[in-house]
C-alpha cells in the first residue's frame, strides 16, 4: 500500500526532549506528570512548542515546533522548558536529562494510562518494564521521498557519532555498567527498535510496512522505533538514537550536526552521486563500539573496514562541513560539538562526579538537576 510522505521544507528542524521528574531531596525519580499535564497540553495548545506525557508517569516530554534553523527550534524547546518549570517549581519537582536515572528501580516507575503503552508493555513484558531509558530525537525535513532512504542509509554511518556525543546512561539502577550508554542496547531490545534495515527505495520501505502490519507485528509506521526512520507524517527523517542531552546547548550542537550531515547528503544527490554505505555488520559492531566506549571508539568509517577514533572523525567531519553550517545559519551551534569533544559527554561527567564522591550517586542525580538548569558549566561542581 502506498504511504505518503508530507510535504516537508528541506533541512528545516524539528526537535522532542524527554525529561525525567525527580524528587530535588532524594534524586528519586516521581511519577507526578499527570497531575502537571492537563493543564501545561493546554497552555501550549496556541504555541509552537508542546508538552507532552511518555511511556512513564515520571516523564514529561517537551518538542518543538518547525524549525526554519537550529535556533529557531532551541528557542521552542527553551520555551517549553520555562512553561513547565512554571508548574514544576512550585509543585516541588526538579527536572534532568541523561540517557538513564543512576540509581531508580524500574519496579518503582508507574506506566502512563494510555492504551498504546500498556499495548506495549503487555507484549514486551519484562523488557518493556525496563524502558526507563530517555532520549532526544531530531527530525530534518526531506523534500522529496526518493531522498529518504538514500540518506537513511548513508546517514547510519555517523550514529555512532552522534551516539557517542550524546552518550549519558553510564549508570544502570545503581549500578556502574562499564557502558557510556547503556541505553541504547537496552532500547534494540524492542520489537522493530534497533538499527534500520537496509531498504532499497521508498517502495521497499512500504513493503517492509505492508509485511509487518500485515503480520501483527505493529499498527502503522508510528511503531517502527530505528534509531534512524522515516517519518512520513512529519516529511522528515528523524534520529533517534542518541541518550538524553544533559542540557539544551549540547542538545542544540547535536541537531546542528544531524542537520548539516542531512543537507550534506541531499546536494550529494542533487549532484547524482551514489552515497556511500558500510555493509550493516560493521554498522552493528560500531553501534556496540560507541556504547561501550563512547568518546574513546574506534569506529569503522568505511566499506574497506578503515578504523578512526570517533574523536577525530568528529573533528574531521567538523571541519569538512563547516561552510555548511555557516550556510544554515547554525554556526555557533555546530561549533559546539568541538566543545563536548573538549570538555567531555554527560556519561563522562556523571563518572568524575561519581569518582569524586566515593560513588555517590545522589551526588550525581543532584549534578545533572545542576547541569539542566544552569547549562554544562555547572558540570564540574562537585558537592
Amino acid at each position: 500500500m502506498p504511504l505518503e510522505f508530507a510535504s516537508s521544507v528541506r533541512s528545516t528542524v524539528g526537535l522532542e526532549w524527554e525529561i525525567m521528574l525527580a524528587d530535588p531531596a532524594t534524586g528519586d525519580l516521581v511519577g507526578r506528570a499527570p497531575e502537571l499535564l492537563s493543564a501545561l497540553e493546554a497552555e501550549s495548545a496556541d504555541e509552537r512548542h508542546t508538552v507532552t506525557g511518555e511511556l512513564l508517569t515520571n516523564t514529561i516530554e517537551v518538542t518543538s515546533g518547525i524549525g526554519d534553523s537550529v535556533a529557531h527550534a532551541v528557542d521552542d524547546i527553551a520555551n517549553a522548558i520555562s512553561a513547565v518549570r512554571s508548574a514544576t517549581d512550585p509543585a516541588g519537582i526538579e527536572l534532568l536529562s541523561a540517557g538513564s536515572h543512576p540509581f531508580a528501580q524500574w519496579f518503582d516507575q508507574e506506566v502512563t494510562d494510555k492504551t498504546r503503552y500498556h499495548t506495549l508493555i503487555e507484549r514486551t513484558q519484562w523488557w518493556g518494564r525496563n524502558m526507563m531509558i530517555w532520549g532526544i530525537h531530531v527530525h530534518i525535513g526531506v523534500e522529496d521521498k526518493r531522498k529518504v532512504i538514500p540518506i537513511i542509509n548513508a546517514l547510519a554511518a555517523y550514529l555512532p557519532h552522534l551516539q557517542a556525543l550524546s552518550a549519558s546512561s553510564p549508570f544502570w539502577a545503581g549500578e556502574r555498567t562499564g557502558y557510556a550508554s547503556n541505553r541504547a542496547l537496552v532500547f534494540q531490545q524492542l520489537p522493530t527498535a534497533g538499527l534500520p534495515w537496509q531498504l532499497a527505495d521508498w517502495s521497499e520501505y512500504e513493503s517492509y510496512l505492508d509485511d509487518m502490519v500485515r503480520t501483527g507485528v505493529m499498527a502503522d509506521a508510528t511503531e517502527v522505533r530505528w534509531d534512524i526512520r522515516p517519518a512520513p507524517r512529519w516529511g522528515t527523517i528523524e534520529v533517534r538514537a542518541c541518550d538524553g542531552l544533559s542540557t539544551l546547548p549540547e542538545l542544540a550542537a547535536v541537531a546542528a550536526l544531524v542537520q548539516v550531515l542531512v543537507e550534506h547528503l541531499s546536494r550529494e544527490l542533487d549532484e547524482g552521486r551514489a552515497l556511500p554505505t558500510l555493509p550493516s555488520w560493521y554498522h552493528r559492531e560500531n553501534k556496540w563500539r560507541a556504547a561501550r566506549y563512547g568518546l574513546d571508539a574506534r569506529v569503522i568509517v568505511d566499506a574497506a573496514g578503515t578504523q578512526r577514533p570517533v574523536r577525530d572523525h568528529v573533528a574531521e567531519i567538523l571541519e569538512e562541513l563547516a561552510p555548511l553550517a555557516v550556510e544554515l545559519g547554525c554556526v555557533r551551534e555546530f561549533g559546539s560539538i568541538d566543545t563536548i569533544l573538549t570538555d567531555g559527554a554527560s556519561y563522562e561527567r556523571q563518572l568524575t562526579i561519581a569518582n569524586a564522591t566515593g560513588g555517590n550517586l545522589q551526588a550525581v542525580v543532584q549534578h545533572l538537576i545542576r547541569e539542566f538548569r544552569s547549562g554544562p558549566e555547572a558540570s564540574t561542581d562537585i558537592p
